[in-house]
């Protein structure tokens, strides 16, 4: 994973009136030895270059020289503000040329300082050498980075000329370098000496170990602006494989109001990490979030509209401070993620809650039996233990050692035998439930309220459900609607579902119609009970009373699942 996400190389160039100049990259020291000292040794003119390949192949941009470099990444102006992506064998460059626009037609006439020295630099690029296979999510991930420091570094530009001054300093070192070189055995990487010198080539240094060791990249150019990025090939992952982003993006675009937020971090050092200028909202969520609250919950308790505490939610889901999950509580059902690494010895060492030694052992009791997890963790007479391992059970959860199931429900009739071969030349149910498209999540639709309280979920589905039956009273509407509900289903459906005891009662069928279009196995239970404002009690009664043409099935929920298991 690392291999494939991590950038060989950070690289800046410049373009200005001493020509095309390569500033700084790093690393530099590609090698033990010099290319003009490997030249002195002998070597056999059929000897195989194993050696060789494997450098190439290991280091990627460390056979071409600086001046090779300069002159294909330093572009041409017409190409800056765009998109700069070079495949040279195995290596990719990817950057994003900017332009210095300081002709002299552009200083204010209300600069304080008009005699100001005009830069020479016209254009530079931050550029991130990757190999040629890397996935191309990294690739635009890169690219943003590159497009946010040229952004920043051009701001400064402008300011007080900070890349001016840098760039000055560098190529004084590099002269001093070369200079100092022409009295020596050979010559020298002035990048050894750049380094301690020069704030912005401390900043691309530090921009490279971030971006292969945590992803998380935090910069103050010039101590004054910040650049913030997130590599989320870095901090998303299950075992060993990465998730793709656009996995991820799916996955926050289905948040609904009952789902949860748990923070991965204590509340404490997450706030550390905030900026100063942080959003307070930001502050409030982090302070009023549980693992037992939902989203909606949230909002009120933080007294922020709902639609902001998801956007919020998903802002710490994208940068790995959080997860989603739907709300702990006493009818939850987990299983040991497949992924999860149930040794023991490794679990005692990771676990950070503080406990009893006795309470240790109901911890390994709790790990190797993940079917009874939730009735040892609810149905405990001990409060004090019961709280503990309801902390066991976030922390599980924050480790991705478990994944919830949930309920999901299909209507299953077996066909007759005369309707067998007419059954094939039918749509499928899921066409012909009502006519209704709502199927996936990605159907709800959010308006802009100012509160938490207007803000509400809607769906085809639930005004062709909900709002069709009238409650209370067997009146010949009701009758009517129930009717027409079932009309969408085949003849021998329809016959089944009327032949159960249950649908003798009307309003246990005028419920169970007003749910038809439920029962396709894409809505698990809690779902249902949150757009139908059920009870829990009221669907299990239903689903009992109508078994003989219901199947009832349990896996987790694709929304949060992206965050606990492998995608397929």
């Amino acid at each position: 994973m690392g291999e494939s996400t991590s950038p060989i190389s950070v690289i800046l160039v410049s373009s200005g009136s001493r020509g095309n100049k390569l500033l700084f990259r790093f690393p530099f020291q590609r090698g033990a030895e010099h290319p003009a000292a490997q030249a002195n040794k002998p070597r056999s003119r059929y000897a195989v270059n194993s050696s060789g390949d494997t450098t190439e192949d290991q280091d990627g941009d460390s056979r071409f020289s600086d001046v090779i470099l300069a002159t294909i990444l330093a572009t041409k102006s017409d190409m800056c503000g765009k998109k700069f992506e070079l495949k040279i064998d195995n290596v990719r460059f990817v950057g994003h040329p900017t332009l210095l626009q300081h002709a002299l037609g552009q200083v204010s006439k209300t600069d304080p300082s008009p005699k100001r020295e005009m830069p020479t630099m016209i254009l530079f690029n931050v550029v991130f050498a990757l190999r040629a296979n890397a996935d191309p999510s990294v690739i635009n991930c890169l690219h943003n980075l590159s497009r946010r420091i040229a952004i920043v570094l051009q701001h400064e530009e402008r300011r007080c000329q900070y890349l001016t001054r840098e760039a000055k300093l560098i190529l004084a070192i590099q002269d001093e370098v070369s200079a100092m070189s022409e009295t020596t055995e050979g010559p020298q990487s002035p990048f050894h000496h750049i380094l301690p010198k020069c704030k912005l080539a401390r900043d691309l240094k530090e921009t490279y170990d971030s971006l292969c060791t945590t992803g998380v990249v935090r910069l103050h150019i010039n101590n004054w602006l910040e650049v913030s990025f997130c590599l989320p090939h870095k901090i998303h992952y299950v075992a060993t494989n990465f998730i793709p982003p656009e996995a991820i993006e799916r996955s926050l675009k289905s948040i609904r109001p009952y789902h949860a937020l748990l923070l991965l971090n204590d509340e404490k050092s997450l706030l550390n990490e905030l900026p100063l200028d942080c959003s307070p909202a930001l502050v409030r969520v982090i302070k009023t979030t549980s693992a037992v609250k939902n989203l909606q919950q949230l909002a009120q308790d933080a007294d922020l509209a709902l639609l902001q505490v998801f956007q919020l939610a998903a802002h710490l889901v994208y940068w790995g401070k959080a997860i989603i999950i739907y709300p702990l509580c006493e009818n939850n059902v987990y299983m040991l993620s497949p992924n999860a690494s149930v040794c023991l010895y490794a679990l005692k060492h990771q676990c950070t809650i503080n406990v009893c030694q006795s309470c240790w052992s109901a911890k390994m009791a709790l790990a190797e039996c993940a079917s009874s997890l939730c009735s040892r963790v609810f149905n405990t007479s001990f409060l004090t233990l019961q709280t503990q391992l309801i902390q066991m059970v976030i922390w599980m959860l924050q480790h991705r050692l478990l994944i919830q199931l949930h309920t999901y429900v299909c209507l299953m009739v077996p066909p007759n035998e005369e309707d067998f071969r007419a059954q094939d030349e039918d749509m499928p149910f899921t066409a012909r439930v009502g006519g209704r498209s709502l199927s996936t999540p990605n159907a709800l639709s959010f308006g802009s309220p100012t509160s938490s309280d207007d803000m509400t979920l809607t769906s085809p589905s639930m005004d062709n459900s909900s709002a069709e039956l009238i409650p209370g009273g067997d009146s010949p509407l009701n009758k009517r609607m129930t009717e027409n509900l079932l009309a969408s289903l085949l003849e021998h459906e329809r016959e089944a579902i009327l032949n159960v005891p249950a649908a003798q009662n009307p309003e246990d069928l005028r419920m169970f119609a007003r749910l038809l279009h439920y029962f396709r196995g894409r809505h698990h239970l809690e779902e249902i009970m949150y757009n139908e404002n059920m009870r829990r009690s009221q669907l299990l009664m239903l689903f009992d009373k109508f078994r003989s043409v219901l199947v009832v099935t349990s896996h987790e929920d694709p929304v949060i699942s992206v965050f606990q298991s492998l995608l397929k």
